[in-house]
């Protein structure tokens, strides 16, 4: 791959909650443009292979969420629908059009949550490793599922996760952790008006093959896609299979 191509950061301040946008902007294709939204503690930089490898064919756009990467804490805890109001807001400043609106991990039930509120704005979802499994929707059964997680990814991935942790901060994660303990993604992706892609590492210990299938049958339009002996960050460990099957299956 050549060089990689930084790409435009900016902030984007909705009412008191500060987003960062991150654009690597395409030839125009005809094709949406797609956003990627992180997970739970982390930011864009574990979304940054993917990142490149996708805007090597399309508009690309990483977000990353307040109290996250750095960003500034809110002063009040944000559940899913209003994370995910303003997440939507700061889309419709994008102005590109519907757009593949992915998220990974959390992510996935901010994206959902988004294009329900906003069916207007997207054209597909993409769920990557979607939460929380229901046999593991405890603050423990995340911890485990977790820590298995981490002893089977790239050393690399571990490295960008956990000094993200340290940027988010154990408060405001564990506000998050709440959230999204408390967000029943089984029970919204039904309502959906655009096609879902949910796409799982094969051995993800997060995400369930059979969590996973059951998101897709409750779901109206839905394909799952497994990326094969790889873990939870998937679209790290293999950027260039996620891309293929975001490419070829999300439009």
């Amino acid at each position: 791959m050549p060089d990689r191509v930084q790409p435009a950061e900016r902030r984007v301040d909705v009412g008191d909650l500060v987003f960062r946008v991150l654009s690597s902007v395409a030839p125009e294709s005809g094709e949406p443009a797609i956003v990627l939204v992180h997970g739970i503690g982390v930011s864009h930089r574990y979304l940054s292979r993917l990142h490149d490898e996708l805007a090597a064919r399309r508009t690309v756009f990483s977000i990353d969420l307040p109290g996250f990467g750095g960003l500034p804490k809110p002063r009040r805890d944000l559940d899913v629908p209003e994370m995910a109001h303003a997440l939507g807001r700061v889309v419709a400043g994008l102005d590109v059009g519907p757009v593949v609106l992915l998220g990974h991990s959390m992510g996935s039930q901010w994206v959902v949550e988004a294009a329900l509120q906003r069916p207007d704005l997207v054209r597909t979802v993409v769920a990557m490793g979607p939460v929380a499994d229901e046999r593991y929707r405890t603050m423990i059964g995340q911890t485990r599922a977790l820590a298995v997680d981490t002893l089977g990814e790239p050393p690399s991935v571990n490295v960008i996760v956990f000094t993200d942790y340290l940027r988010c901060g154990i408060p405001w994660y564990l506000a998050q952790l709440r959230q999204m303990l408390a967000y029943r993604l089984e029970d919204r992706v039904p309502d959906l008006a655009v096609p879902l892609l949910i796409i799982r590492g094969g051995a993800d210990p997060i995400a369930g093959l059979e969590w996973c299938r059951r998101l897709r049958r409750s779901a109206s339009a839905a394909k799952l896609v497994l990326i094969p002996r790889h873990h939870h960050v998937a679209q790290h460990s293999s950027p260039k299979a996620v891309a293929s099957a975001i490419l070829t299956l999300a439009s």
